[in-house]
């Protein structure tokens, strides 16, 4: 009997610090409570001190993951079992969340500090009312390019890749959307277009970049051109703000045949654990002091106009970057394609980055 018991005891201790190590990996992992938030974000898209900030000010202990794609986020948040109770995704990813119903609707009441966001940039088509997002950042996508070793020459138009005199020179980020977009733009397409003539005129069209094109890379884009290995790069513009800080030979512009306006999102998945938190969060980040902190450390546009007025002016008065609304009328939010259609763009861009091997 007593053999028995002691095998009892030891089971149970066992058992007892696996739930132990079980709670604290969910932890780690992103199963919180109403003392732990986990947030979901882009890499290095939030400056950290408002993290400490937000826990002194609340009690609440922030988890801060990131992800490196939308769709690398999404799948994560479908598939369950790690649980996250505020995330970041793009206007089109979030549109897709909503649609599989991976959102729960955002309580406005709150969040007062929403009165602060740009009306221009609330009541969009792929959130009406802002029942399940509320604008993060906001931008572009252009060309970056330096003046110095293109002899003064200024880049216009999207076409402008194709110059000869550009081989081996420019860097493309390696996005489906992005790259699949300017190369319907430059044919005058929308970069939501889905007509398969168009589509495959644009892909046959990036072929014959080909030779232009030095690589296509991820996040090292920004050091390859601060240090010159490169000419021109199609870059988000919350990039190039912070490639030009460390260059001053570097340029940007949004071309003007059109381009992708874009919107990250701050939204509460279905499964979180402290939603009441979440709306904390959200507000905190809303405040206008918190909104210019931010923007200025991450380098994008904020979508806050009183935290617009706080940032230094060479920042807030700058076009490239917080262009007026008669030129943002003449961008494209991307819409949500569709599973099918989404990944017929992906396999055209694929086919592309095979032909160049």
């Amino acid at each position: 009997m007593k053999r028995l018991t002691r095998a009892f005891s030891v089971i149970f201790l066992i058992s007892f610090g696996l739930m132990y190590l079980t709670y604290y990996l969910n932890q780690a992992e992103g199963y919180g409570g109403k003392n732990t938030l986990t947030v979901y974000n882009w890499g290095d898209y939030i400056d950290e001190e408002l993290l400490e900030k937000f826990e002194e000010e609340t009690g609440i202990k922030v988890i801060y993951q990131t992800f490196d794609s939308n769709e690398a986020m999404m799948t994560k948040i479908e598939q369950g079992g790690t649980t996250f109770d505020v995330a970041v995704p793009s206007e089109y990813a979030m549109s897709k969340m909503k649609e599989e119903k991976l959102l729960l609707p955002i309580d406005q009441e709150k969040v007062p500090n929403l009165k602060y966001i740009e009306p221009r940039f609330m009541n969009l088509p792929f959130d009406p009312q802002n029942q399940y997002s509320i604008p993060y950042f906001w931008g572009t996508v252009g060309i970056i390019y330096n003046k110095e070793k293109l002899g003064g020459r200024e880049i216009k138009s999207w076409d402008d890749l194709w110059n000869p005199d550009f081989k081996n020179q420019i860097l493309l980020a390696d996005g489906a959307r992005e790259v699949m977009g300017f190369s319907l733009n430059s044919l005058h397409h929308s970069l939501n277009d889905t007509n398969e003539t168009h589509l495959q005129a644009a892909k046959a069209k990036l072929d014959r970049l080909t030779p232009n094109i030095k690589a296509i890379v991820g996040d090292e884009i920004k050091m390859l051109l601060v240090n010159e290995e490169a000419s021109l790069g199609v870059v988000w513009s919350g990039d190039a703000s912070e490639i030009m800080g460390e260059n001053e030979n570097l340029d940007y512009v949004v071309p003007e045949e059109g381009s992708n306006l874009w919107f990250d999102n701050m939204v509460i998945p279905k499964t979180a654990k402290n939603v009441e938190g979440a709306h904390k969060f959200i507000n905190f980040m809303l405040d206008p002091e918190n909104a210019a902190k931010n923007a200025e450390y991450v380098g994008y546009s904020t979508p806050n106009a009183e935290a617009l007025k706080l940032l230094p002016e060479e920042i807030s008065q700058d076009v490239r970057f917080y262009p007026p609304p008669e030129l943002t009328k003449k961008l494209e939010v991307y819409k949500n394609l569709g599973k099918k259609m989404l990944s017929h763009y992906n396999e055209l861009f694929l086919e592309f980055k095979m032909h160049r091997k």
